[in-house]
């Protein structure tokens, strides 16, 4: 398994849990960058996400990413 690291600095950051594949996070990522939105906040770079179930173990809907 090949890992790439990087270095950020990203100060505030908001975050949001999808519980679900990968390719249906749409709506959560609309959910989250209306929040940063309506609390008047602006994005800065791209967001990232945080894989926190290993998907060789787990079925699809189960699979947890923060975003």
């Amino acid at each position: 398994m090949m890992r790439s690291f990087r270095r950020s600095r990203e100060g505030e950051a908001a975050q949001i849990l999808h519980i679900g594949p990968f390719a249906e996070k749409c709506p959560t990522v609309e959910i989250l960058h209306r929040f940063i939105r309506e609390n008047g906040f602006q994005f800065h770079g791209k967001h990232h996400d945080i894989y926190l179930t290993d998907t060789r173990r787990a079925a699809s809907f189960w699979w947890k990413t923060i975003l």
